[in-house]
This record gives C-alpha cells, sequence and structure tokens, in this order.
C-alpha cells in the first residue's frame, strides 16, 4: 500500500504495540497536536460534526506539493485530539497526490478498530475525508483561471 512517509511510521509504532498498549500511543499523540499559528483562528476553520468532540481543519493547499494541515480540538477530547495528531503529523507536508491515495480505512492498519468506538472511527474517517474533499475541490495551480 502506497501511503505518505510520514504515516507509514505512525503505522509501524502502532503495529509495533498491541492490545490497550495502541490506546496509551493514541493518547501520547494526543499530547503532540501542535497549537494553531497565531494568525489562525478555529473560527476561518472547518468543523468536523461527525466528530463525538469539536474538532475543526483547515487545508492549505495552495502549495500541492506540500499542503499544509492544521487542527484544533479540546485537551479533554485526547481521542479526537490523537486522530487529528495523528493526520498531522503523517500528513502535514505530504503531496496532493498522496494524501489522496490514502485509504479511507487506513486506521483498521493502526489496529484502532478493536479498542476505540466505531463512532469515534466514523470521526477520524470524517477528518481525512474532508481533508480530501478539500484537496479535490482547491483547484491546481496550473488549471486557475489566474494562470489561464
Amino acid at each position: 500500500m502506497s501511503m505518505p512517509a510520514g504515516l507509514m511510521e505512525i503505522i509501524e509504532d502502532f503495529e509495533a504495540v498491541e492490545g490497550r498498549d495502541k490506546l496509551q500511543l493514541l493518547l501520547e499523540f494526543s499530547q503532540e497536536l501542535p497549537p494553531l499559528p497565531a494568525e489562525l483562528e478555529e473560527a476561518a476553520m472547518e468543523p468536523v460534526p461527525e466528530c463525538q468532540s469539536p474538532l475543526f481543519l483547515l487545508v492549505d493547499a495552495r502549495d500541492r506539493s506540500s499542503v499544509r494541515l492544521f487542527f484544533s480540538a479540546p485537551p479533554e477530547a485526547p481521542t479526537t485530539r490523537g486522530f487529528a495528531s495523528i493526520l498531522h503529523q503523517g500528513l502535514d507536508g505530504a503531496s496532493a497526490d498522496a494524501i489522496l491515495s490514502v485509504p479511507e480505512d487506513f486506521y483498521a492498519t493502526l489496529g484502532l478498530a478493536e479498542i476505540v468506538s466505531p463512532l469515534r472511527l466514523r470521526g477520524l474517517s470524517a477528518m481525512l475525508a474532508r481533508v480530501k474533499r478539500r484537496l479535490r475541490d482547491t483547484p491546481s495551480p496550473e488549471t486557475s483561471p489566474e494562470t489561464l
């Protein structure tokens, strides 16, 4: 399966642990979600209502060879923050094509389906789906009206 290198590293981390240790690893990821840049406010971000906890994201695809991802989730929502952190660490800076090639159910590779509720997994899938939709909806610089 072809995935961005950062996401492959995370998958390998999850494959190296078993059972409840996967949940502990997810919680560790939640502590690593970077804060939003000072110039970015949640109000300018897209909400992901499928998540059980408030989650906002922004996809900056102006440079399709190095897409920037920003996530905001409250500290009291460690599972949601953990998922956001996984996507941030695994996909931020990857090309649009690489992100679009990530399977919708890549979380199954992490082994989270056995320890996280289906409702929470739905939130993770929704995060990735929204990122992909933003990438599909953002015209590439080669086809934008300014360059024609």
